[in-house]
């Protein structure tokens, strides 16, 4: 009964893809259209990181998250007091979530070695990165990038006078120093 109840688990597992899976298909259809309606249309295999930023900035037209121009009275307010001109575009964590979720696609249809993907082109990154700052400067957020901490080492030193002299007890006595790098 219970090698059943879990044949059945895989089965309707297999037949209904994760919410991962159905939006990474999603987003790789989209990418895919928008490559047949660009004037004029590209291949998937002539595809660079500069389709992939035209990609990106084509999206903001859909977004709905505001940012403030620096021009803006409310730029760097997190709550601003009303309501403003400034546009809509995609949240950066959107971007960012679109882009792992594309780079996963094309490497999973074998689109060839990982240095030519071209969402992980160091454009993509760069964009990326400034569209995070940018975001974060207007909403008022600082962004800081955070330390990354160091595992401590452990280093043992042995005790002059044990091992086996003939006066000892046989045990061995460590010390032990932690420090950080």
């Amino acid at each position: 009964m219970e090698g059943e109840t879990a044949a059945k688990a895989a089965a309707s597992s297999s037949s209904s893809p994760s919410r991962y899976e159905s939006q990474k298909r999603r987003d790789w259809n989209t990418f895919l259209q928008y490559l047949r309606n660009h004037k004029p249309p590209l291949n998937l295999s002539r595809c660079s990181g500069a389709h992939v930023l035209e990609f990106l900035k084509y999206l903001d037209q859909f977004g709905k998250t505001k940012v403030h121009a620096t021009a803006c009275p409310f730029f760097g307010q997190p709550n601003p007091p009303s309501q403003c001109t400034c546009p809509l575009k995609q949240a950066w964590g959107s971007l960012d979530a679109l882009i792992g979720r594309l780079r996963a696609a094309f490497e999973e249809i074998g689109g060839g070695l990982p240095e030519s993907n071209p969402f992980a082109a160091k454009a993509v990154r760069i964009y990326l990165k400034e569209v995070r700052q940018t975001q974060a400067k207007a909403r008022g957020i600082p962004y800081d990038k955070k330390k990354r901490k160091r595992p401590h080492t452990a280093t043992a030193t042995p005790i002059a006078g044990d091992g086996d002299d003939a006066g000892g007890s046989g045990a061995a006595l460590v010390v032990t120093t932690a420090t950080t790098v």
